[in-house]
Formats: structure tokens, sequence, C-alpha cells
């Protein structure tokens, strides 16, 4: 199996830009954009993670059959993330039993 001989200048450059986005995502910190801000923190945060999957872990010279493990991966994880939002979104369908409400 040969493998993709990636230039060092590839790995300087992302390497400026994932610390460049971890400045970005400093200073949107600081800002303050309402429920806009875990959005636009997690927008960066995926893209960061994008680069270190594609270059760092060599994803984007790799096989078929690693990208689909990886969006096998992706996949699970989004429904993971489903199930999550549905049970926070159906807390209150059920109103807690009285023994829960007992006070002390």
């Amino acid at each position: 199996m040969s493998e993709h001989v990636i230039p060092v200048r590839t790995y300087y450059a992302v390497f400026a830009a994932l610390l460049a986005f971890t400045g970005i995502t400093v200073a949107v910190a600081f800002l303050d954009l309402g429920p806009l801000s875990t959005v636009v923190a997690l927008s960066i945060a995926v893209l960061k993670a994008t680069l270190v999957l594609l270059y760092f872990m060599h994803l984007r010279y790799s096989s078929k059959l690693t990208w689909i493990f990886v969006g096998t991966g992706i996949f699970w994880f989004l429904i993971l993330i489903a199930f999550l939002f549905a049970d926070v979104a159906s807390r209150g369908w059920i109103p807690p039993a009285e023994g829960w409400n007992v006070p002390r």
C-alpha cells in the first residue's frame, strides 16, 4: 500500500488555521451573541475537528472504506444527539410523582 506524502507546508498551514480558529473561538466567547454564541462556537469546533480529521489523521487521502467507517461514526453520533434532544424536550410532559415533592 503506497502512502500519500503530504508536504510539511500543508501541516504548517493547517496548524496555523487551527490556531487562528482557536483565537476566533476565544474572541467569540467575549462577544454577547445571545443564543447564537453556542451555535458559532460549535460551528468553529466542527470546522477544527474536520481539519484534524482530514490532515492530521490522513483521512483526506485514505480509502473509501475508511470514509464509510468515519461516516458511520458520525451518523451514530447524530442518532445519540437526536435522542438527547428528544429526552430534553419531553422532560416536562409527565409531572413528577408526589413522593418526590415532599418538603423536608
